[in-house]
């Protein structure tokens, strides 16, 4: 996942990810296509889509009608690498395109972040290669925040909760509020998570990055979720 200035949130649009943005959510998507603006596949995706194009933009620099092929994914990830201040690889093994977009958005002098995972697990080995090489590692949105503090000049900062003595009111999306519901202070894992939400997994699994930066939930190794107290 890229991070954009003023807040803006980067998806790369496939179902299998985590793409889906709730339909409560505020501020402005960019997402970057791998095939031709004029088509939206696959047909899942329309909402989606649709969405993007009236709070934001969709990049793409193929012309109309060209269908989406398996070079097209590292151009786009290119795009996305360019556009964003930093990226953010959840999950990887060493093949994984998400990679690609790692090594661009170092090249193009830009903050890459990891997630680390279980030392046996496949999945987490390119995450771990790239903190090796020098990507922070990050365990919650708090990381991802603290590189980003400059967006965030001191008049536009809420007076924290220790100085006005009064909690600010939290919004949640419907999807963010059925994935906080099911959770407590007790650890579980992603999968029941979506088991318990009866959420799609694509936005079951969106939900909780979105929980993580308004600090009301906590990320463990090995996709495990809690209640922050």
């Amino acid at each position: 996942m890229g991070l954009l200035p003023r807040a803006v949130t980067s998806v790369r649009l496939n179902p299998c990810k985590r793409c889906k943005t709730s339909a409560g959510s505020r501020g402005r998507f960019s997402a970057g296509v791998v095939r031709t603006i004029n088509l939206c596949w696959p047909s899942e995706n329309k909402q989606l889509f649709d969405r993007i194009v009236e709070n934001g933009a969709l990049v793409t620099q193929f012309p109309f009608n060209r269908p989406g092929d398996k070079q097209s994914f590292p151009i786009r990830n290119r795009i996305v690498a360019g556009m964003t201040l930093g990226t953010v690889v959840v999950e990887a093994n060493l093949t994984s395109g998400a990679l690609i977009t790692a090594n661009f958005a170092n090249e193009y002098g830009r903050q890459v972040f990891a997630v680390p995972g279980r030392i046996d697990s496949p999945r987490s080995k390119g995450c771990h290669d790239l903190i090796k090489k020098g990507a922070k590692l990050c365990e919650g949105a708090e990381d991802i925040l603290s590189e980003f503090e400059y967006l965030f000049p001191p008049s536009n900062k809420q007076a924290s909760a220790a100085l006005t003595g009064v909690l600010p009111a939290l919004e949640l999306s419907e999807n963010e509020q059925k994935v906080y519901d099911t959770l407590s202070e007790e650890q579980i894992s992603i999968d029941e998570v979506i088991r318990k939400s009866a959420l799609p997994a694509s936005a079951a699994s969106v939900a909780p990055l979105s929980l993580e930066m308004k600090r009301v939930i906590r990320q463990l190794p090995g996709k495990m979720f809690l209640r922050n107290q």
